[in-house]
């Protein structure tokens, strides 16, 4: 139990990245509402999954956290959600086949939006209004009305969290993600990939091998975790009025737990020292990400271990690196020796978007697949090198046929962006693009294991 700690404490603190509402009762109404709904999640899971967790920091497991850079109230749609639920399982299986490690899926959704900003005011042909934070706070649309903070919005996002994971649950318990469906989970326009036939040719090997496990009487029925998959949701604990609402007391044992999600992570501009961020998070029992980027001292860095993880507990803290391809092994390296010096129990995952957007020629935002893949191998390169273990991924993608990310085998161009260009923030790769960056990921795990079994022989 975190010491002088309440779920409100973190309004004695410097709070950054959050809207000022304009009218203050509306917004503790909201408030009051939202903390007399249902918890989206539960206590126990968050405890199994920071047991999972704990797997990975002792580098038994892999990390695949992925999904919207930003979830929108009008993409609220069962085949959007199903979608990218799909590529999720799809990488997993590929992870899985090649490294011979249970992969813990976490996905970027029911949940994930609210964003930070660069700047409070976003300026258009003169006009100055508020930035658009994501659809928890305000709209998309550049007007007075729509960019003015609605705290009513947070209930329309408890609403839609809710939708979302009942649809989720479903299909992780109730079918959808068995195994004998692997070939299943390919879409459509995967098709066009080169990147399918390889998909397929995995399939089929685990095909092979789940019916020579059938005749041998290992089928779904008798073995539950060939026909259902544990999937955890996770997002920014960005918005602290709509997290403090959504704070729960666990009655077996007393901790306060975020219900709004299994995982919360705290982002790159918020997890200073004396941060209303760094105060709200270090109370709640939650398995917790930290954003780490150029700009983050060693000794930072453990003073906020200290903090949020005084006990040192195995799968608490995983550490979301996010440099950029051409500065991860030059940043990197101090962070690890430091962690390592301190024996500190953390997970080491890889955001390799966030460090590469860069904008092309027609004004677009993108990220260059090059790039991501470069940072990923420059993560695991940096964890060789220090003999610790590279434990997570983190992408923002999506299960949509979106143009937003350019290069990769289907070989997106500058000119191809304005074709399905949907992100309402930052660019994500697509289906195929996932399934790619899975692969190339998986080469660079199986190299890893066997160097360990190397090692060890």
């Amino acid at each position: 139990m975190a010491k002088n700690w309440t779920p409100d404490s973190w309004r004695t603190h410097q709070a950054v990245q959050m809207p000022t509402y304009p009218d203050a009762a509306a917004l503790a109404g909201a408030e009051r509402e939202l903390a007399g709904y249902p918890p989206l999640v539960f206590a126990g899971e968050a405890r199994e999954l920071r047991a999972e967790l704990a797997q990975v920091a002792a580098g038994k497991a892999f990390l695949l956290q992925g999904g919207d850079c930003a979830e929108s109230f009008a993409e609220l749609h069962a085949n959007n959600i199903r979608d990218t639920f799909r590529v999720i399982l799809q990488m997993a299986v590929v992870l899985t086949y090649a490294s011979k490690l249970p992969i813990i899926k976490v996905g970027r959704m029911a949940g994930q939006f609210a964003k930070p900003r660069s700047a409070d005011m976003e300026e258009i042909n003169g006009v100055a209004l508020p930035s658009y934070r994501g659809d928890i706070i305000n709209d998309i649309a550049f007007t007075e009305a729509g960019r003015a903070p609605d705290p009513q919005r947070m209930i329309r996002a408890y609403t839609q969290s809710a939708a979302t994971l009942n649809l989720v649950r479903a299909f992780a318990q109730g079918g959808y993600a068995n195994l004998h469906q692997v070939h299943a989970w390919t879409l459509d326009f995967m098709g066009r990939s080169p990147w399918a036939a390889q998909y397929q040719q995995v399939a089929e090997r685990i095909g092979d091998a789940l019916d020579f496990m059938a005749a041998c009487g290992v089928d779904p029925e008798t073995t539950p975790q060939l026909k259902g998959t544990q999937f955890y949701t996770s997002h920014e604990a960005l918005l602290l009025p709509y997290e403090q609402a959504l704070t729960r007391e666990d009655s077996l044992t007393g901790q306060w737990y975020d219900t709004s999600a299994h995982f919360l992570w705290i982002g790159d501009r918020t997890r200073f020292e004396g941060s209303a961020h760094v105060e709200y998070l270090r109370g709640v029992g939650n398995p917790i990400g930290i954003k780490c980027g150029p700009s983050l001292d060693p000794d930072a860095l453990l003073r906020l271990l200290d903090t949020l993880d005084p006990a040192r507990q195995p799968g608490r803290i995983t550490l979301i690196t996010r440099y950029g391809y051409d500065k991860i092994e030059k940043h990197m390296p101090t962070l690890v020796r430091a962690i390592q010096r301190e024996g500190r129990p953390v997970i080491w995952s890889c955001d390799p978007m966030h460090g590469n957007v860069v904008k092309a020629a027609n004004g677009y935002k993108t990220r260059p697949f090059d790039r991501i893949l470069a940072e990923v191998r420059g993560f695991f390169a940096v964890h060789r090198a220090e003999g610790t273990h590279g434990g997570g991924i983190h992408a923002e993608m999506t299960g949509q046929n979106v143009t937003e990310c350019t290069g990769g085998a289907m070989a997106l161009t500058d000119e191809n962006l304005a074709d399905r260009y949907h992100t309402h923030c930052d660019p994500r790769l697509n289906a195929g693009q996932s399934i790619e960056l899975a692969f190339l990921l998986a080469e660079m795990l199986n190299q890893v294991m066997r160097e360990r079994e190397r090692a060890a022989a």
